[in-house]
C-alpha cells in the first residue's frame, strides 16, 4: 500500500461516514477547504458550516454534528489506518487522481472505495457478467466459459461474487490468468459467501476486490442494489446469464442503461424462469449473445484469437469420444439415455466419458450425469 499524504488521511476520515453522501461531504469541505481543517475545526465553525449547507440545500442534521464531533480523534483515526495496513486494504476517494474516472459522474458515487489486491485498470475495457444465484448448469458453464474466453482478450470481468453466475464469471477468469475484480457488498475484509473464500484471495494476484463498504460491515440485504452501481459503472458491457423474471440482476441492467452502457443477455429456453428475465431483455433491445464474438465485435481494437485458439475435435478426440460429444449439451445428460442414445455399452461409454472429463470437454454436474464444455 503506498505511503497517504496528511491530507489522503484526513479525507479518510471524512469518507469513512457512510451515511453522508460523496454530494454531502463535497459541500462541506468546499467550506472548510480541506478536511484537516474540519479535523480541527472548533464546534462554532462546525454550527456556522451547518447553517450554510441548510441554506444551499444540503441538509446536515444534528446526528450528522454529533458524528462529525465524536470522531475527531487522531487516535482512532491512526489504528483504524493500521488496521488497513495489516490487512493490505488500500483505499481512493473522489479527491484522489486515482478514482476511477467511471464513478465520478454516476449517481451517487461513492466518496471512499476500499481495494485489496491491484488498483481496477482504467486503461482496459471491462464486462460485467452477472445473473442467478440458483444458476443451472447450462447457466455455470456459459458463465465460466464466457469469461474465460473474454479474459484471454485482455478484458477486465467484474462481478459480484455471489453463488452463482458471479463465482463462475471469476472462477472462469482465473483459470485463464485474467483479472477479476469482486464487487462487495460488505466490508472489504469480509469475504462473503464463506465458500467464495479461495475464489476472493486468488483475485487478488491479477485483480481485486473492491468496496464502498469499511471493514466489519455485515453483508446486509440493503447493501447489494447499492454497490449494484458500481459494477455497472466500471463496466463498458453487462452479460446478463439466466435471471428470473424480477432478478436483482436486472438492478444492475436498469442502472447499466441509465449509465449508457451496453446490455447483453445470453437466451434460454422459453419455458424456463431462469430465462424469462434474459428472454425479456431480448426482447426490449438488448444484443444476443451466443458467443464471445458476440461482444468482442464492439471494441474493434480487440483482435479475436478465438479461431487460433480453437480446438480441433479431429486431432484432439478419437471417433468415438466425438460421437459421445456431439451428443451432450449443456443440459445434463443422464449415462443411461447415453447408452441408449449412443449403442455403446456403459463400460465402454464409462471409457470414453472419462477420456472426455480428463480432455476437459465434458463435466459431470452431479453424479451419472454429464454435460459438454462449449468450445470457445
Amino acid at each position: 500500500m503506498n505511503t497517504k499524504s496528511d491530507q489522503e488521511i484526513y479525507n479518510y476520515w471524512i469518507g469513512g461516514f457512510f451515511n453522508f453522501s460523496a454530494k454531502k461531504i463535497l459541500a462541506i469541505l468546499n467550506l472548510f477547504g480541506s478536511s484537516k481543517e474540519l479535523f480541527y475545526a472548533s464546534d462554532k465553525a462546525m454550527e456556522e458550516m451547518c447553517n450554510i449547507c441548510s441554506k444551499k440545500g444540503v441538509r446536515i442534521t444534528k446526528r450528522d454534528m454529533e458524528l462529525l464531533k465524536s470522531r475527531r480523534d487522531i487516535n482512532l483515526l491512526m489504528k483504524s489506518l493500521e488496521y488497513l495496513k495489516e490487512h493490505s486494504i488500500d483505499y481512493v476517494t473522489l479527491l484522489d487522481n486515482t478514482y476511477p474516472d467511471k464513478l465520478r459522474h454516476i449517481y451517487n458515487p461513492p466518496f471512499l472505495l476500499y481495494l485489496k489486491g491491484n488498483p481496477f485498470p482504467v486503461h482496459k475495457k471491462a464486462i460485467a457478467i452477472i445473473g442467478a444465484r440458483e444458476c443451472s448448469a447450462y447457466g455455470k458453464e456459459i458463465a465460466r466459459n464466457l469469461a474465460g474466453a473474454l479474459a484471454r482478450e485482455d478484458i477486465v470481468i467484474i462481478s459480484g461474487l455471489a453463488r452463482g453466475v458471479d463465482s463462475y464469471a471469476h472462477q472462469g477468469c482465473l483459470l485463464v490468468e485474467g483479472s477479476t475484480y469482486g464487487i462487495l457488498g460488505c466490508g472489504i475484509d469480509i469475504c462473503y459467501p464463506k465458500e467464495n473464500i479461495n475464489i476472493y484471495m486468488d483475485m487478488q494476484k491479477k485483480g481485486g476486490v473492491i468496496s464502498e463498504y469499511g471493514p466489519g460491515i455485515k453483508p446486509l440485504a440493503y447493501n447489494f442494489p447499492m454497490r449494484n452501481r458500481i459494477i455497472s459503472a466500471l463496466s463498458d458491457g453487462i452479460v446478463i446469464i439466466e435471471a428470473r423474471e424480477k432478478s436483482g440482476s436486472l438492478i444492475t441492467v436498469d442502472m447499466g442503461l441509465d449509465q449508457g452502457k451496453n446490455i447483453y443477455a445470453v437466451p434460454g429456453r422459453i419455458t424456463d424462469k431462469l430465462s424469462m428475465g434474459c428472454n425479456n431483455l431480448i426482447k426490449m433491445g438488448a444484443k444476443v449473445v451466443t458467443s464471445p464474438q458476440d461482444i468482442l465485435e464492439d471494441f474493434s481494437y480487440y483482435c479475436s484469437r478465438a479461431k487460433s485458439d480453437e480446438k480441433d475435435l479431429n486431432i484432439i478426440l478419437n471417433k468415438e469420444e466425438e460421437a459421445i460429444y456431439n451428443l451432450l449439451s449443456l443440459n445434463p445428460r443422464h449415462i443411461d439415455q447415453l447408452v441408449d442414445l449412443s449403442g455403446i455399452s456403459i463400460d465402454k461409454l464409462m471409457e470414453y466419458l472419462l477420456s472426455l472429463e480428463l480432455k476437459n470437454f465434458v463435466d459431470q454436474p452431479r453424479k451419472n450425469y454429464y454435460i459438454r464444455k462449449e468450445v470457445w
